[in-house]
């Protein structure tokens, strides 16, 4: 078998487990552990040099290495001898905070999440413009499926970090307006606070005052995504910059009815009559569906169901990442 090497930050497993399992069945793979050195002299040197002299051994050991996160482990290997093709996928933040860093010379090739993400790129890196693929995100739609019926309650849902690139505070604002029009719409957040945790305490004030507690449901982080997305109707990313969101590909998968703000690449995931700019579209589409029957909601469940067949099924996004592996295997072949 192939010899491939895998760098994954610690932290940043949660969505390549499935894809990790496909890779682990068709290649001979090893996956850089990182280890750190307990010294009170000289730590952060040791410690450098320890992550540097590790990832050297993974890239001389494999004949392919693939970093999922274009970030931290990439912008180390990066400026190593070249010792094997390198390929790596490149989700979103990474984009600014750590492609700068990275010497895409000794990049083979590089993964893009979304066509929008990829013009992006391109943008700002022209000359790796050949080395540049597309491959959607992909969920399990074995997991995520809709449930076999739906009592659309007016359930809202965002499954997020509480964060302020996921403008929760504007999606509270806005159930607090349906509320004094006469609208039982009811809002589930799923997510935890991260970095400022200012934000979330303003949310949790801003619900007190304006007297939402038995609208606005903080549900802290989601154990079993699957099932609370099969508890609700309508799921809103309301996002200012997302790279694919993996959240709603889930919602789209689950049946949720999925609403979104036309972040870059939105567009890619979701017909235009479920983008929104404003506050006012969005709340025009939330009362839009409120007025539909049963039988229209439905339809619009199985409508965002079907778009996660057709695009965002794991089982063609791990196919997808195999040829390209495959195609950097070739190469070395032909090279010798």
């Amino acid at each position: 078998m192939n010899k491939l090497g895998i760098f994954v930050g610690e932290e940043k497993w949660t969505f390549f487990n499935e894809i990790f399992t496909s890779l682990d069945n068709h290649y001979q793979c090893e996956v850089f552990k990182l280890k750190t050195i307990n010294t009170p002299f000289f730590y952060d040197r040791l410690n450098r040099w320890a992550v540097r002299s590790g990832i050297l051994k993974i890239l001389k050991r494999n004949d392919t290495c693939f970093f999922e996160w274009a970030s931290d482990y990439l912008s180390v290997a990066s400026y190593l001898p070249k010792n094997c093709q390198i390929i790596t996928r490149l989700h979103s933040f990474e984009i600014y905070q750590w492609a700068p860093r990275i010497n895409w010379e000794n990049v083979d090739k590089i993964i893009l999440v979304s066509e929008s993400m990829r013009r992006t790129f391109i943008e700002l890196y022209p000359d790796q413009s050949s080395k540049t693929k597309v491959i959607y995100n992909g969920r399990s739609l074995d997991k995520f499926k809709p449930p076999p019926e739906r009592n659309f309650q007016f359930k809202v849902g965002m499954l997020c970090s509480i964060t302020p690139i996921k403008r929760i505070y504007e999606v509270v604002l806005m159930m607090y307006d349906l509320r004094k029009q006469g609208f039982d719409f009811k809002l589930y957040i799923g997510g935890e606070p991260f970095g400022d945790f200012r934000y979330a305490k303003a949310l949790y004030r801003l619900v007190g005052r304006l007297d939402l507690q038995d609208s606005v449901f903080f549900e802290g982080f989601v154990t079993d995504t699957a099932a609370w997305l099969r508890d609700i109707d309508v799921f809103i990313s309301n996002s200012y910059w997302e790279g694919q969101q993996v959240a709603l590909i889930e919602a789209i998968a689950s049946g949720c009815y999925c609403i979104s703000h036309h972040w870059p690449g939105a567009d890619e995931m979701l017909p235009e009559e479920n983008l929104f700019f404003t506050e006012s579209q969005l709340k025009e589409k939330l009362i839009k569906f409120a007025t539909l029957g049963v039988e229209e909601k439905y339809c619009k469940s199985m409508e965002m169901r079907e778009i996660a067949t057709r695009k965002f099924d794991v089982r063609r996004t791990n196919q997808e990442i195999r040829s390209v592996i495959d195609e950097e295997f070739a190469k070395l072949q032909l090279a010798e």
